[in-house]
């Protein structure tokens, strides 16, 4: 089963969703994150199967990453995903799961790789 995090509001998230609609579309999950945030153990479990740090993980050109002072690098880890779960929109996007393989969709071809 694949299942993509997904922001219908992003261009780089549509384009990905198509790419997986076109690669198998009857094991697709499709979570509008923005609506539906992941909690912070999916969100954990996310980050694990990435393999990547929370703050890579974080869109720091949104509003919320300044206002809330995420570029502090006294932050833990917890703090992170924490700010993430309450304010979705810090979340880079699309994150695409197959499996224990996942992968940001920036570019698409990342996306490729785990397909």
């Amino acid at each position: 089963m694949i299942t993509i995090y997904h922001n219908p509001r992003c261009s780089k998230s549509r384009e990905a969703l198509a790419l997986l609609q076109q690669h198998d579309s009857k094991s697709l999950t499709v979570i509008d994150y923005m609506k539906t945030p992941p909690t912070y153990d999916e969100l954990t479990n996310i980050l694990a199967k990435l393999n990547i740090p929370a703050r890579s993980l974080l869109r720091a050109k949104e509003t919320e990453y300044s206002s809330l002072q995420l570029n502090d690098p006294a932050l833990t880890e917890q703090q992170l995903i924490t700010a993430m779960t309450e304010h979705p929109k810090l979340i880079e996007r699309p994150i695409v799961i197959n499996g224990e393989k996942a992968a940001i969709g920036r570019p698409l071809s990342n996306i490729s790789a785990i397909l």
